[in-house]
């Protein structure tokens, strides 16, 4: 795809988008069925995939991990999204790899220290791209991608996550 394809897709629904507002909010959804054992099972759109514990917090290594599944999400979204920014900008892109890396402290996952931090510690981005493009091209290609890659947003937006829980009416155990 180029530039101008792009455009011609996008065109429309940047036009709908400026129009109304409201046409611009979508929720995306993900849904998963509590499995066998410790495991959930999510619906990816394309597989079904299967998460569990990781093996530093009594996993077997099975099954997938909810942490390498956020790491793998924000691959993707900033995959896509720099592929689109260099198409839209004309930047000449021979080819990229993109990895995540994170740094987890499973003493906060288990309990041990109420001090450690739950989640990652901190994460990295890193970009790997063959090009003939000049570093100010290669800067405003990041910049960009930073900006319109939605996970990455989120993730460093701190997006405020509301929890709801319903339970369905079962009889007690005795």
């Amino acid at each position: 795809m180029n530039a101008e394809e792009l455009k011609k897709i996008q065109n429309p629904l940047k036009e709908k988008y400026r129009n109304d507002a409201a046409a611009a909010l979508i929720t995306l959804q993900a849904e998963g069925k509590i499995g066998e054992g410790i495991s959930c099972k999510v619906e990816t759109g394309k597989a079904m995939v299967e998460a569990g514990l990781h093996p530093a917090t009594g996993g077997t290594g099975m099954l997938a991990c909810s942490g390498d599944m956020l790491l793998e999400a924000l691959v993707a979204c900033a995959g896509v999204t720099m592929r689109a920014v260099a198409t839209a900008i004309g930047f000449n892109m021979l080819d990229g790899t993109i990895r995540a890396e994170g740094d987890l402290d499973f003493r906060g996952t288990l309990g041990v220290d109420k001090v450690a931090k739950v989640g990652f510690k901190n994460i990295r981005l890193l970009f790997q791209i063959d090009t003939p493009e000049d570093q100010d091209r290669v800067a405003t290609l990041l910049r960009l991608t930073e900006r319109y890659c939605v996970v990455y947003q989120t993730l460093i937006s701190a997006t405020e996550v509301d929890t709801e829980v319903s339970v369905n009416s079962a009889a007690p155990t005795k």
